[in-house]
């Protein structure tokens, strides 16, 4: 398989989506035109039985490595799945069994062949880490963790948080952590300490001070001995496979910074990692199954044509640079055309557009687009409505039993925000009856027809 080394193509791979680059961007770009063909992956844990939009963003950059000859891996974390990567919500994530992993992973590769090519002359290669981690013992697991001190440990942001807690400035409202009170009490190694109920603190970003006993404060929370091997696992992933390199979103910094602890050690070889640009919300939370604003993969044309509308404006721009493969210089134009006041609903149609292609196809673009054209835009109902027979008429009854609501509460909250319709017309009392041939309309996209 020859190698392309191309400038243009090479600067767009080391640049666009790209936060950062390990070790760094000119070891990378020394090594992409050289003409080496490099080996690289990107781990996926079949913690849901979807892929989602977070996935495919780091598919379609292993998708420009593959496009230039190199070899790529999709590796499924059938074994690291089982546990889970940790997060900051303060508690492990529930294990999963070995037969739940292997069932979520069944659509992957379907899925993601919608980005990779897993045929012709450069196939990407699917493997799965239980292959190694099922094989090794505890003097295995014990050699690996001998590599890493707890101190590295905790600099990984999330243990971070959850083992000192978060103090929010009442001035700023910046949250930080004050690590002072661990500080006191370590000192003095095995005797009874008694915290100070207030402390005077100075905010680092304001520079206010204030009282500790009076600010909002996030309480320390467990780390389980078992989150700090994750880490050390998909390390290892990278040494099983004897990688060149590893992609994966800015979140994943840590873990695969791990991996080049080992390879170094284990190896004596520098590994490449390219952490990628997150997509996030106004808020800062990032798109994904943890965050409950996933788009995956399964979703209909219709539904993720309209999710990515409700996007906020200003995930415009980075929806276009790292979900899409337009080029940069259209995005640039994109950027430029919001900054001089143009209606951003129509970068955010054409957004949707290339996103919904890109996952799904051509035509399921074409069918998300006239549905939401029809649907939302011109307040029509879709050709095909859902009908339903329920066993009862009264109106919560029948948005429960139609799944146009999770439950009686869902439902209420819905008529008393005015967002159902009865034949058009918007219903306010929880004791309205319907009747055979009525539609019924939630928000702006769901309808069931009453049989």
């Amino acid at each position: 398989m020859n190698v392309i080394i191309d400038e243009e193509k090479i600067q767009n791979l080391l640049s666009r989506g790209v936060e950062n680059i390990y070790p760094k961007r000119d070891f990378l770009e020394t090594k992409l035109k050289s003409g080496e063909r490099l080996i690289l992956y990107t781990g996926y844990d079949p913690t849901a039985p979807t892929l989602h939009i977070g996935h495919g963003i780091t598919m379609l950059k292993l998708r420009e490595f593959q496009q230039l000859g190199h070899r790529v891996i999709m590796l499924i974390g059938d074994f690291t799945g089982m546990i889970g990567d940790p997060t900051d919500k303060g508690a492990a994530r529930t294990k999963l069994t070995r037969e739940q992993v292997l069932e979520n992973c069944k659509m992957y590769q379907e899925q993601a062949s919608a980005i990779l090519d897993f045929e012709g002359e450069n196939p990407v290669e699917v493997r799965y880490n239980g292959e190694w981690f099922s094989k090794m013992n505890f003097a295995d697991v014990l050699d690996l963790t001998s590599h890493f001190t707890v101190q590295r440990m905790m600099e990984r942001d999330m243990f971070e948080k959850r083992f000192y807690g978060e103090i929010k400035c009442p001035f700023c409202l910046n949250s930080f952590r004050d690590k002072s009170l661990h500080t006191f009490a370590h000192r003095k190694v095995g005797e009874a300490i008694t915290r100070p109920v207030v402390f005077d603190l100075e905010c680092p970003k304001c520079g206010e001070r204030f009282d500790r006993s009076k600010a909002e404060t996030s309480e320390e929370k467990p780390i389980y001995l078992h989150e700090f091997l994750y880490p050390v696992m998909q390390g290892y992933d990278s040494v099983a496979m004897d990688v060149d390199g590893e992609i994966g979103g800015n979140d994943q910094t840590f873990n695969m910074l791990a991996g080049r602890t080992l390879m170094k050690s284990l190896k004596n070889k520098e590994k490449f990692v390219i952490a990628g640009k997150l997509l996030t919300d106004n808020s800062g939370k990032k798109m994904g199954k943890s965050e409950g604003n996933m788009i995956a993969f399964a979703d209909t044309p219709e539904d993720m044509f309209g999710k990515i509308m409700n996007w906020t404006d200003s995930m415009i721009v980075s929806g276009f640079e790292i979900c899409t493969r337009i080029p940069m210089s259209e995005v640039e134009q994109v950027k430029k055309d919001l900054e001089a006041g143009v209606n951003p609903r129509d970068a955010k149609f054409k957004l949707a557009y290339e996103i919904t292609k890109t996952f799904l196809g051509v035509e399921a673009a074409k069918l998300g687009q006239e549905h939401f054209e029809k649907v939302i835009q011109i307040k029509d109902r879709p050709d095909e409505i859902p009908e339903l027979k329920p066993t009862s008429y009264n109106i919560i009854e029948v948005l429960v039993e139609s799944g146009l609501s999770t439950g009686k509460s869902d439902a209420r909250r819905a008529i008393e925000q005015g967002g159902v319709k009865v034949n058009d017309e918007k219903i306010e009392a929880f004791d309205y009856d319907t009747k055979p041939e009525d539609v019924i309309q939630k928000g702006k996209r769901f309808f069931v027809k009453v049989k």
